[in-house]
């Protein structure tokens, strides 16, 4: 159970806020909904208590997987990857849908280096833009940082 109040993670949308637990009835049932505040966009989501793990709706991560993600960003040497672009980006998009911290940072590093060798398609630019926008907002609030101070980060990672 989330607190009102509580920050959490919703897979490909990034961080937001519980504002409200509210119980509705729908088709004669009662239901328990989570009333989700999206930080970036100000869009609502209300989701059913029950979906809470279907939907992959986490806690924001704590300092010991800071680390580990920090660890992933830094690994350099990927396999270089062959795969035409649409392919590479499905692989992406569900690797983000996921939800999971270390598979976007895995995607946000792959891109970065697949930036350097040649030119990254319009949807792999987006996708790298998404990517970095779900990773630094929650490790700003998992590491109390600015959003600045973890950009700042992240690019001495990427030009090191």
């Amino acid at each position: 159970m989330f607190k009102v109040g509580e920050k959490v993670v919703y897979p490909a949308h990034g961080v937001g806020q519980i504002e409200a637990i509210r119980t509705q009835v729908i088709s004669g049932t009662e239901k328990r909904f989570y009333m989700l505040r999206i930080l970036d966009s100000d869009m609502k989501i209300m989701i059913p208590v029950d979906n809470v793990d279907s939907v992959g709706l986490r806690k924001v991560i704590d300092r010991n997987m800071v680390s580990q993600v920090y660890k992933v960003l830094r690994q350099k040497k990927i396999e270089s990857d062959q795969q035409t672009w649409n392919r590479r980006y499905r692989e992406y998009t569900e690797k983000i849908k996921t939800g999971s911290i270390l598979e976007i940072a895995k995607v946000l590093r792959d891109l970065f280096v697949l930036k350097g060798d040649k030119e990254l398609s319009f949807g792999e630019r987006k996708m790298l833009d998404t990517a970095k926008n779900l990773l630094v907002k929650e490790l700003s609030i998992a590491r109390s940082h600015s959003e600045d101070k973890i950009m700042e980060e992240l690019r001495h990672i990427f030009t090191h």
